[in-house]
């Protein structure tokens, strides 16, 4: 991995996948980004359980795409391996993700998920990526709610 630019993009709403996200870049000498909405989320707008909670009426529309305040911080078509990283919400990535995904030009680049989760696993939001966006070449991704080493350790083990 020494001679690839590599880039580490996480949306992270707590703080949790952030932890992760930073592990992941000290240990591959990556550049790190965070997805950042132009909205930050409030504990109300994270409820779940209230179906008209902010991330509940986004997730709960395919074709929602909130806006995000930095979407030309970086352009990753200039990185050759690029980790994307999210919390786990409704067995999807949040649609931030996919507003950041789609501000790039990312056809053909190698891209590793992780995420954070609760209680579910990865497959859910890697099988929905993969279908929205057949032209990235996908790698096999990890849930990673260990400690930040073993997120250094498996980031380390991508070539």
């Amino acid at each position: 991995m020494d001679q690839k630019k590599i880039l580490v993009a996480y949306f992270s709403a707590t703080g949790t996948t952030e932890r992760v996200a930073k592990a992941i870049a000290d240990a591959t000498g990556a550049t790190l980004y965070e997805i950042t909405p132009e909205l930050r989320f409030t504990t109300d707008d994270l409820n779940w359980n209230d179906p008209s909670s902010r991330s509940s009426l986004e997730m709960h529309d395919p074709d929602s795409r909130p806006a995000i305040a930095n979407t030309d911080g970086v352009n990753a078509a200039d990185y050759d391996l690029i980790f994307i990283g999210y919390p786990i919400w409704w067995d999807l990535a949040p649609r931030q993700v996919n507003t950041w995904i789609e501000s790039q030009k990312l056809d053909g680049k190698r891209v590793v998920p992780f995420a954070t989760s609760g209680g579910s696993s990865i497959r859910g939001s890697v099988r929905d990526l993969k279908r929205l966006y057949p032209s990235i070449d996908w790698q096999e991704g990890r849930l990673l709610n260990g400690s930040p080493k073993s997120a250094s350790d498996w980031a380390k083990s991508i070539d």
